[in-house]
């Protein structure tokens, strides 16, 4: 059994049974920074005895692999040839010797020591001072509370309420001191399952990758000594011969004459940053552009250095360029910019406000357009255009996007999802939207309708069911864990068990691409567990529970086989309809043994729970 969870209402009461979960807390903590010591000590004296001998080697190796030599101009010399040529089979050479062994070792304190240290740095070191401030300001409060109580009766009023706005003052810095270091507590106790054990994985890597090596003997490079020193002295030679031409010449382009004519003559170019967004979040890429008014295009070749790739221009034509808000992103001198080629806006990042105004005045730049949010609860209800909302945006992810890469999971532009949603849910006409406008892509689709169903007043898995989800989730007897949580599903509203059949089977179809797509139930559930599911308090135990939520969605979607929501109507003796279908008894529907039940009621709509032969649950 774990710790109970710290909860931060529990640091304004101070109570014994606080500082003793406090105390708890602090030991274990102790225990932790105790173990990393011994295991960065331990770590370092496996790494020192793997480097050895041959640390000069793998170093010297390492440069020599990486390294690439490049010309100016488009062909080369002979020597520049014969340099290139030797220096490579020099390189190959050691590379075959001691490359693999030298990138494991080379990254073994990478691996395992530094990120460690860093652990107990920023982590360890940080809950060390929010503790000391902790103490000191617990220490301040009930010190001058002794002294406060202590306080005659028969001074005047003046200095009592004085005491007593003291008292006050060092109440609240205690609590912000509390709240602060169980919150550094926690940040801890999450962060050290996968801080810890991922540098202890990735080392051990390295170590089996180390013994399974197997070394090559090594070529003969020696006939390459005398070929490549003669080649390099002819090199020598004819930059020296060169050297002084290049040197006027760099002078006269130094000229202000020059360098008016250049600024007049060519189109706006420099470089600029470009925002990508890729699997592991927004990166933000530097590229150099070239901008031709006449034909709006744009020319962008990207910095980023990819070894043994020449970087292709991207070429793009202007529609539209927009100042980006200073509240909508966290960089400065930035502007969007739509091309035809691409359905989302493009986000740059100018070096400098003037810089930025330069671009925005090659390329007609205008100020942005402010969207107005949603602003009514009643319009993110379960209603008819809910219901229509959602049927639409999975019809085009199920025609359009069902094989796309990390579907669900990667996010859609802010400014045109909310454009989506305010459009659709418009209510002079809502509904009017084409999802097959050039203006929205898949990214959109899917962000709107999550954004749609964390948006409901409460969440579709409503506040009623969620602490019986939750316990029915944390039960370690799985065939009790599955067939609750599919009992509880048939005790949702009409309407929530509707949304829910509706998602599900899309998430179920979804999933089953995701040898195409990456997306498994698992992955799946991560991203609908906290859409689906929330408590209606947010404390810190809500928090941790967040994981469980994900295992609800999750078994919903890899069991759906198991449960599915049917319609019955009774209509007479043993007759029932299931899904408008008729069946005279219970053998007759299809893999089911029986049907679980105490009465019908005639043209009445029933749950039914039935059970398959080829499992021990009932559903």
């Amino acid at each position: 059994m774990g710790h109970p969870p710290l909860e931060f209402s529990d640091c304004y009461k101070d109570s014994p049974d606080f500082r003793e979960t406090l105390k708890c807390y602090e030991l274990e903590l102790e225990r932790t920074n105790k173990f990393l010591k011994e295991l960065i000590k331990d770590g370092n004296s496996v790494i020192a005895a793997i480097k050895g001998y041959s640390l000069a080697v793998q170093k010297f190796s390492q440069t020599l692999s990486t390294f690439q030599f490049d010309f100016i101009g488009d062909s080369l010399t002979d020597d520049e040839i014969n340099i290139a040529e030797s220096f490579q089979e020099f390189a190959g050479l050691l590379q075959e010797v001691e490359h693999d062994r030298m990138m494991m070792i080379q990254n073994a304190t990478t691996l395992l020591i530094k990120p460690l240290e860093k652990f107990r740095k920023e982590q360890i070191g940080a809950t060390k001072e929010k503790k000391k401030k902790f103490e000191k300001e617990g220490e301040k409060y009930y010190s001058l509370l002794d002294k406060h109580l202590n306080l005659s009766a028969k001074k005047k009023e003046s200095q009592l309420q004085e005491a007593d706005d003291l008292l006050d003052k060092e109440r609240v810095n205690f609590y912000d001191s509390s709240v602060e270091y169980v919150y550094q507590i926690h940040q801890v106790q999450d962060r050290k399952k996968f801080d810890v054990v991922e540098p202890v994985l990735a080392f051990l890597h390295s170590i089996f990758t180390i013994n399974s090596l197997v070394v090559e003997t090594t070529q003969d490079f020696m006939p390459y000594k005398q070929e490549l020193q003669l080649s390099l002295q002819n090199t020598r030679n004819h930059y020296e011969s060169t050297c002084e031409e290049l040197e006027e010449l760099m002078m006269r382009m130094k000229e202000p004459s020059q360098i008016c004519k250049i600024q007049n003559f060519l189109p706006m170019e420099g470089f600029l940053y470009i925002q990508e967004k890729r699997a592991l979040g927004v990166s933000w890429v530097k590229h150099y552009c070239k901008y031709h008014k006449e034909g709006k295009q744009l020319t962008m070749v990207s910095c980023e250095q990819k070894p043994n790739t020449k970087q292709a221009p991207t070429l793009l034509t202007l529609k539209s360029c927009i100042r980006r808000r200073t509240e909508s992103i966290d960089k400065r001198f930035c502007f969007d910019v739509e091309t035809a080629e691409r359905n989302a806006p493009v986000t740059f990042q100018a070096l400098s406000e003037g810089d930025r105004k330069l671009w925005m005045e090659a390329m007609d730049g205008k100020e942005p357009i402010y969207h107005s949010p949603i602003h009514k609860q009643a319009e993110m209800e379960l209603n008819e255009t809910g219901f229509k909302f959602v049927k639409k945006c999975i019809n085009y992810i199920e025609d359009k996007a069902i094989t796309q890469e990390g579907v669900y999971r990667t996010v859609g532009s802010n400014i045109q999802v909310q454009k989506l949603i305010n459009t659709f849910f418009d209510p002079t006409n809502p509904g009017n939207v084409d999802f097959n406008s050039s203006d929205i892509d898949d990214k959109t689709i899917t962000s709107a309708l999550k954004f749609y169903l964390r948006s409901l007043s409460e969440p579709l898995m409503t506040y009623d069911l969620h602490r019986d989800l939750m316990c029915a989730a944390k039960s370690d007897n799985l065939d009790f864990r599955l067939s609750e949580i599919h009992s509880l599903i048939y005790k949702l509203p009409e309407k929530n068990r509707e949304m829910l059949e509706i998602l599900i089977t899309h998430l179920v179809y979804v999933c089953s691409c995701s040898d195409e797509n990456r997306m498994t139930p698992s992955n799946m559930a991560v991203i609908f567990g906290p859409t689906l599911m929330r408590a209606k308090e947010e404390t810190v135990a809500a928090m941790l529970d967040i994981k469980f939520q994900n295992i609800v969605v999750e078994i919903l979607i890899e069991d759906y086989e198991k449960v599915q929501i049917i319609n019955l109507t009774g209509t007479s003796g043993s007759s029932l309809f299931i899904n408008d279908s008729l069946f005279e008894n219970n053998k007759d529907i299809p893999g089911c043994t029986g049907i679980i039940q105490t009465e019908l009621i005639p043209d009445r709509s029933i749950d039914c729970l039935w059970s398959y032969p080829d499992s021990k649950h009932s559903f």
